[in-house]
């Protein structure tokens, strides 16, 4: 190859890596704004929606009762155990109430786990207020160490009076294969 044909070749080079070096770069901003969608649409990771959750306050509605279902899974981590304490309660929406689960890790090793929550009907879920839940964060768990977590939440009095059941599901994940 001769002198100039490997210059050429080297600048050629060279500006394809600025222009991919360029394009990672602008992907990397994309990012953030394609991040804000996914918190809108799922609700995961949204500050704001957590403070709002925290701070809802509404009259309860004594004369009604709304059913809420607790599901747990757990099989994408392996070697552990999660389920909810009941299967189901009932609450009066407006009033403050609380599910309890169980989780153990069975491994000989450390894990820290994240939990995704989802509510079913999906129109009940701008409803349904988590003041505070273990899936706000991810959980850490030593070898064989068990305990209980708690979520609390409020249904809100405005939901659908056409729907008097919701489900509350968690699926536990390995939270370090998550990020």
């Amino acid at each position: 190859m001769s002198d100039p044909s490997l210059k050429k070749a080297n600048r050629s080079l060279t500006r394809q890596l600025w222009i991919f070096a360029a394009g990672a770069f602008a992907f990397g901003f994309a990012l953030v704004p394609l991040y804000r969608v996914l918190c809108e649409v799922t609700g995961y990771g949204d500050r704001t929606k957590l403070v709002e959750a925290s701070s809802f306050t509404a009259p309860e509605d004594v004369n009604r009762q709304v059913t809420i279902e607790l599901l747990s899974d757990a099989h994408s981590i392996g070697d552990w155990e999660f389920r909810a304490e009941v299967g189901s309660i009932k609450v009066h929406p407006g009033r403050l109430a609380e599910a309890k689960f169980y989780a153990r890790n069975l491994r000989t090793q450390g894990v820290v786990a994240q939990a995704i929550p989802s509510i079913a009907p999906l129109q009940a879920t701008k409803y349904f207020h988590k003041t505070d839940c273990f899936c706000f964060t991810p959980q850490p768990f030593d070898a064989q160490q068990e305990r209980e977590l708690i979520v609390r939440f409020i249904v809100d009095p405005k939901l659908p009076m056409n729907i008097d059941r919701l489900t509350l599901s968690y699926v536990m994940y390995d939270a370090k294969s998550t990020s």
